[in-house]
């Protein structure tokens, strides 16, 4: 999943970052739908995203620590959502007014506990894929974080890892052979 030579964020000049950390520290509202926002947030998602595939994809994820409240979204988690399927999401347990419904107050507790819990960020719908925008629903931080906490303590994470490491080994076993 990489970036475009010369796009996304890397080709902003200093003046365009300063503008672009100006415009995303304004409130929503004083936005409406701006198509340069939306592409500015994007290319922020994105790369958020090929940040922490990168990640998982080096590091065993059952040792990452995702935030300092890693123990407690664990538990409330699991406590509010322990028959939630994460390996594969359905986006409707995301996405459906019931399950909104259930979301919006484990989402609330978080606030001012994990920084920009309400932000958005793209989460992978099956965790032993990469970003597709087939394998890509939109979620808040805070769900992010919770699904992503769940499935490195789970192990589900660690196919991703696994196979990572075996493209590694594969490839350092041609270059010394």
């Amino acid at each position: 999943m990489a970036a475009p030579a010369g796009g996304g964020l890397a080709a902003l000049g200093a003046h365009e970052a300063a503008a672009a950390a100006a415009a995303l520290s304004l409130p929503a509202e004083a936005y409406g739908n701006d198509p340069t926002v939306e592409m500015i947030w994007a290319m922020k998602a994105h790369q958020h995203a090929e940040v922490y595939f990168n990640l998982i994809s080096s590091v065993d994820p059952k040792f990452l620590k995702l935030t300092k409240a890693d123990d407690q979204i664990y538990t409330e988690f699991r406590k509010d959502f322990n028959h939630l399927k994460i390996d594969v999401l359905d986006p409707e347990d995301l996405k459906s007014e019931p399950a909104k419904e259930k979301w919006r107050p484990f989402c609330l507790q978080f606030d001012g506990v994990v920084e920009d819990f309400n932000y958005g960020t793209l989460l992978r719908l099956d965790c032993s894929k990469g970003y597709t925008e087939e394998n890509t629903v939109f979620a808040t931080r805070i769900q992010f974080f919770a699904i992503e906490i769940a499935r490195n303590r789970e192990g589900c994470n660690s196919v991703v890892y696994n196979s990572a490491k075996k493209a590694s080994s594969a490839t350092e076993e041609v270059s010394s052979g």
